[in-house]
């Protein structure tokens, strides 16, 4: 099964293999959300998606890339062109939606910025890979059975690469990951 190629994809696959979670900051407040970037990155982890329904999240992915150099800081939650732009302008360096659509798909590779859209049924999935996706988010996992759930997608689906997200923990995560998952969301 081929996507269409964005240039920024195999380095994300390579870096997906190497880190195997990113964090999510869902923030209220621009210092909270700081606070939190912060903690996250002392504590080891290095890929960062800030929700792009946080306070202020222009501030916060360019804060958070000055401050911290050594993470990939990326947004989530892109709905519409206009967030995909202002996070693209803001220096993300990947991007995840809860949907998939291919205007986003499409824009992403123009600005060879990796994008993960979500989706949850084989048929989303593949059409998300199809149409360009980096990789694919499955989201809400843990609504149709968590990790055995990703197991399933494996046997026709294995050649895609899925993050799963919505009801990934620290407990489960490592299930998620030994059930065929490149990397999980937290």
């Amino acid at each position: 099964m081929v996507s269409i190629a964005n240039p920024a994809t195999a380095y994300w696959h390579a870096l997906l293999q190497q880190q195997r979670a990113i964090a999510v900051i869902r923030s209220p407040d621009l210092d909270l959300g700081l606070a939190m970037a912060r903690a996250i990155a002392t504590g080891g982890i290095r890929l960062i998606e800030i929700a792009w329904n946080s306070h202020q999240p222009t501030h916060l992915v360019e804060q958070l890339r000055a401050e911290l150099p050594n993470c990939y800081i990326g947004a989530g939650t892109i709905l519409t062109p206009q967030h995909l732009d202002g996070a693209i302008a803001a220096g993300s360096q990947f991007l995840f939606s809860p949907h998939t659509s291919p205007v986003l798909i499409a824009k992403a590779i123009a600005a060879a910025v990796p994008m993960i859209p979500g989706a949850l049924t084989p048929t989303e999935i593949v059409t998300a890979w199809q149409g360009g996706a980096s990789c694919v988010k499955v989201f809400p996992v843990q609504a149709v059975g968590g990790p055995n759930y990703i197991k399933s997608l494996q046997g026709p689906l294995g050649s895609i690469p899925l993050i799963p997200t919505g009801g990934v923990t620290l407990e489960n995560a490592s299930q998620f990951l030994a059930a065929g998952a490149i990397a999980v969301g937290l």
